[in-house]
């Protein structure tokens, strides 16, 4: 039986206290990886410095595209670091997808309730409230403005990574015991995928403008294209991105081949 491994309180502390610059690196390809990829090192170093390859297979996965309210961040970050625990615990045997699954599950609920609570609700009410005081002069200003805003969002913060790490090493046992862990898992893959299909027609605007003129009827190509299937341009650019990318093109790359792309298409008048 593999020895189990569990990380230190101090080395626990360090990744808590690293998830303040989770921002510190944001870019418009993984926007928030950088950020959680040094977040996590202290406990990858720990759990994995025996076994070089799965250290690096650890930091590719938390490499990987993240995007959540920092606020909200520390509760996926705790049951990261619990779910790695097992992983270190069990080589061979645990299924890794699980990690990053759970994570593209969770960072956008999580991310949700943070903006609104954070960014739209506590934030201006305590900015509202703060601001006016502070350019009188009232040293109360600020004082409100931590105790609406600042406060409550640590208190998040550092329960929310408790949470996150102790209830959810207990809550992972369980049910990776029973294969339920199994089925989340393959549920939130699937989710994820409706997620991104859905976005598609609603995120990647992309139309012909083009007429063929058919004697002496003009017909609009846009048209023809949405009665054979509706969005089946944007699908199609969606589809050409990702075999770009996985055939191991970098997003920036793509991006800059996109707006050649319309420069291109507009010069021409089709869009």
């Amino acid at each position: 039986m593999a020895e189990e491994k569990k990380i230190s309180a101090k080395t626990l502390r360090r990744v808590f206290w690293r998830h303040y610059q989770l921002l510190g690196c944001f870019n418009y390809e993984r926007q928030m990886s950088t950020g959680y990829g040094y977040t996590m090192m202290p406990a990858l170093k720990e759990l994995y410095k025996d076994d070089p390859k799965a250290m690096q297979e650890a930091v590719k996965r938390h490499l990987e595209f993240f995007n959540c309210a920092t606020s909200t961040s520390p509760f996926i970050i705790g049951l990261t670091c619990a779910m790695e625990e097992q992983n270190a615990s069990e080589p061979g045997s645990y299924d890794t997808s699980s990690i990053t699954s759970v994570k593209a599950a969770l960072m956008g609920p999580l991310a949700g309730i943070g903006d609104s609570f954070f960014w739209g609700t506590f934030r201006v009410i305590g900015a509202g409230i703060g601001a006016p005081l502070a350019v009188a002069g009232n040293v109360l200003g600020p004082i409100i403005y931590a105790i609406l805003n600042v406060i409550p969002s640590e208190i998040v913060r550092r329960w929310g990574f408790k949470i996150g790490y102790s209830g959810g090493s207990k809550f992972l046992e369980r049910i990776s015991s029973d294969g339920t862990l199994q089925k989340v898992t393959e549920a939130a893959r699937i989710m994820g995928l409706m997620v991104i299909g859905a976005m598609i027609p609603s995120m990647v605007l992309l139309t012909l403008n083009a007429t063929v003129d058919i004697n002496g009827a003009t017909v609009v190509l846009q048209e023809v294209l949405d009665q054979i299937c509706p969005y089946i341009l944007p699908l199609g650019l969606v589809g050409g991105c990702y075999k770009l990318l996985k055939s191991g093109r970098s997003g920036t790359m793509v991006m800059f081949g996109l707006l050649i792309l319309g420069i291109v298409l507009a010069a021409l008048g089709l869009v």
